[in-house]
């Protein structure tokens, strides 16, 4: 934990995206997988322990955030996975040239209501690239009025929540936090809705 700033610190979040990692390593190696908003990168890190071919990013204008990314995978002795720089909401090379993808992890990302419909056209835009992936994402539950059923339907995305205790990731130790505040994670799969409107 290096300090409270949104990227420089392990979420609740991140630590329940990590576990269903775990729970799921078989299937990990060989995938192709991105973390966005990845800051100190511990679901990205645990997928690429567990054999995945991981790109860490995060936004390119937050350098510290990208300098933590590097930091967490020299720490863990992952120096060849790449990190790079993606700004939710903007197509840019770096977002353009990326490789293939068969999973895209996110945790906390849904953090500000002004940001999500930013990530959601990212990610419709990663998932129409590659129809097959997924997005696993993580969230902690902040406001009963934020919501981002609209913007899925808008994106044509769908989500299946995943109940924790299917992975057990409800365990008080691995959803709680030392913050302050109400710490209710919850787990969505999110891919591309079906042309038959499901």
């Amino acid at each position: 934990v290096l300090d409270w700033q949104y990227g420089t610190y392990v979420w609740p979040s991140a630590v329940v995206l990590a576990q269903y990692l775990w729970v799921h390593r078989r299937s990990l190696p060989g995938k192709r997988v991105l973390e966005v908003g990845a800051g100190v990168s511990l679901p990205g890190v645990v997928a690429a322990k567990c054999g995945a071919e991981v790109v860490l990013s995060d936004g390119e204008e937050l350098p510290r955030c990208l300098q933590s990314c590097r930091r967490s995978c020299l720490l863990n002795r992952l120096p060849q996975v790449p990190v790079i720089g993606l700004t939710w909401g903007r197509v840019s090379p770096e977002l353009l040239s990326l490789a293939p993808v068969d999973i895209i992890l996110g945790s906390d990302v849904f953090f500000d209501p002004k940001d999500f419909e930013d990530i959601l056209t990212t990610i419709y835009f990663l998932l129409e690239k590659n129809p097959q992936a997924q997005f696993w994402t993580t969230y902690q539950v902040r406001s009963a009025d934020w919501s981002i059923e609209a913007l899925l339907c808008k994106w044509k995305l769908k989500s299946i929540l995943v109940p924790l205790h299917s992975f057990s990731a409800d365990k008080e130790h691995l959803a709680s936090s030392s913050l302050p505040g109400r710490h209710t994670i919850e787990m969505m799969i999110i891919s591309l809705a079906q042309s038959d409107g499901t």
